[in-house]
């Protein structure tokens, strides 16, 4: 995400990039956080930037666009969305709600790097802990029980191709959007670190763009957004 945050700060607006808790360090200190602990860091960023500015946007990368996703559903004044290869669902969740108590392995193969642009590296962790994939279960259950509370503007990337988080969760996550204003972008040159990849400048300038509008639009625009709506 490190590209991404400095071309919207280059751009002139105030960035808030937390590191969750668990992340940057090692396999066991991510073994030790809870789902409550991330949306608490995006939580905190989100309030961090609200002392700075009267209007705040989310936008985040697969459990990061998970997060924005929350952070949206909780505060009704979030401008506007934008989300990259989100999560809402992974093929193993509904087993990985019941591990930790069953007997199962402490760590899982890494998923890190689905990457279609060579020589990237996303420097993810060479395992994964189990119990963390159990607490991401809970927050994706969490944050689809409430995509309807969701009425700010929306821009959704979408890879065509991505085997980490498969495509049909940004197909729910648009359909599952309240807001009348919102937008599915498909990303076909990139997998999933589509902020990373070939797609990455389109990722840039869409959110450049989309924020750019957004940011200008005053109560009028979103008394014509929710009209639309209705």
């Amino acid at each position: 995400m490190q590209e991404y945050a400095v071309r919207l700060a280059d751009a002139g607006y105030t960035v808030a990039l937390p590191l969750l808790t668990g992340h940057g360090s090692t396999p066991e200190d991510m073994e030790k956080a809870r789902w409550s602990d991330w949306t608490r860091d995006a939580d905190a960023a989100y309030a961090w930037l609200t002392q700075r500015t009267d209007k705040v946007f989310v936008t985040g990368l697969s459990m990061g666009g998970t997060l924005a996703l929350w952070i949206a559903e909780h505060h009704a004044e979030v401008a506007g969305l934008i989300t990259v290869n989100a999560a809402l669902r992974f093929r193993q969740e509904p087993i990985m709600r019941f591990l930790g108590s069953l007997g199962h392995p402490r760590w899982l193969k890494a998923i890190g790097n689905d990457i279609c642009e060579p020589g990237q590296d996303e420097h993810a962790y060479p395992r994964l802990p189990v119990r963390s994939m159990r607490q991401l279960a809970l927050l994706l259950r969490d944050v689809r029980s409430d995509l309807g509370a969701i009425e700010c503007p929306a821009l959704v990337f979408s890879s065509v191709t991505d085997h980490v988080v498969p495509p049909a969760n940004q197909r729910e996550l648009y359909a599952g959007l309240r807001t009348g204003d919102k937008a599915f972008v498909q990303l076909t040159r990139s997998y999933h670190c589509a902020t990373l990849d070939y797609d990455k400048e389109q990722v840039f300038a869409g959110a450049l763009e989309f924020v750019s509008a957004h940011a200008q639009c005053g109560a009028k625009c979103a008394d014509q957004a929710h009209s639309a709506h209705r």
